[in-house]
């Protein structure tokens, strides 16, 4: 990969009852105003062009493969094909297209690892559709794990952050009860979430020495125990350990203190203990230009940080801009793993 031979991002069509064809539709339609990296659609062009006649879109349509994406993507939105079994009508999901869904990921990630796509988009499914198809997979991500593991036969531990313009945030857990997250706190994981984190930051970000912050579980990061035993117990002896590798790493820090403004100047990324005390202050710093990004894949791979919106389906009101995102930063992770590589 070079500076100017890049493949397109493999952007799939996510639930095709929801609003992944009809952004996808829209960061295309308005390609040249926001200099729109090429992206190869991974979907049903029929769905596609059924929902573009519903939006009220004139605009070509091309199957193709990734090599003929770059070259078509001025003139035409680059389709790789696959077909849904069923019919698909906006905001109402069906499990009879989970086959397709599956299929599409599938297929975006045996171009990427194949080194055809320079990276993965993914646009939102529905887990509970999957699941009632039989999916047997918590959500996507892990999913996507499973498929990179099967092709390259190393396990690969995910890693979410929410990447935005003015933060950058990890959960260290993601989708757990609250009450779950103290006992799911290991050292191995914490210790592992911000080394994956570090290297990604490194080859993907062009971070050459990242400066991690490490927020406390608890207020005040345990008040020297007074307000529980995590920080001190668990938090920070991995802190000493990452420290003694040579990583620049703070914390436990207060998460109430994390991320104002001067705060936020002092490093590149928070390391958080759970969901929303990573999730809130990303959202409410880019609501709409955060993207989610895995970390530790073999693979790039972004994602706008909402969800299938299924009421917004077909309706013209859904909101392209972290989709924009998303492919944006795709680009510039793979162009920045390029240059690592050389």
């Amino acid at each position: 990969m070079s500076e100017t031979s890049i493949g397109p991002v493999a952007l799939t069509m996510g639930d095709p009852a929801g609003i992944g064809p009809d952004i996808s539709l829209s960061v295309w339609a308005k390609r040249a105003d926001r200099a729109t990296p090429p992206f190869l659609y991974v979907g049903d062009p029929a769905v596609l062009a059924a929902r573009a006649k519903l939006l009220g879109l004139t605009l070509p349509i091309c199957e193709t493969d990734c090599h003929g994406a770059v070259a078509a993507f001025r003139q035409a939105l680059p389709v790789w094909p696959v077909r849904s079994p069923a019919p698909v009508v906006p905001g109402n999901p069906d499990a009879a297209n989970a086959s397709a869904v599956t299929d599409v990921i599938d297929t975006a990630v045996r171009l990427v690892l194949a080194g055809e796509a320079s990276a993965i988009a993914t646009n939102p499914i529905a887990k509970a559709v999957l699941y009632e198809a039989g999916f047997r997979f918590p959500g996507h991500t892990e999913y996507l794990a499973d498929l990179a593991a099967r092709a390259t036969g190393v396990a690969a531990l995910p890693v979410m952050m929410l990447a935005g313009p003015k933060l950058r945030a990890v959960p260290v857990t993601i989708h757990i009860p609250l009450k779950d997250v103290p006992a799911a706190l290991t050292p191995e994981l914490i210790y592992e979430t911000c080394t994956i984190t570090a290297a990604d930051l490194r080859s993907r970000f062009g971070l050459p020495a990242p400066r991690l912050a490490i927020a406390g579980l608890n207020p005040h990061a345990g008040e020297g125990g007074a307000l529980g035993r995590e920080d001190d117990a668990v938090i920070r002896p991995v802190i000493d350990r990452l420290r003694a590798e040579g990583l620049d790493v703070v914390g436990p820090l207060p998460a109430d203190t994390m991320f104002h403004d001067r705060a936020r100047e002092s490093y590149d990324v928070a390391i958080c203990m759970y969901h929303d005390q990573a999730l809130i202050p990303a959202k409410a710093l880019g609501f709409d230009d955060s993207v989610n990004v895995t970390l530790g894949l073999p693979f790039i791979r972004t994602s706008p940080d909402h969800g299938t919106a299924f009421s917004l389906a077909g309706k013209g009101i859904a909101r392209e801009e972290s989709l924009l995102a998303a492919l944006r930063l795709a680009e510039e992770l793979a162009r920045n793993a390029g240059r690592t590589k050389r």
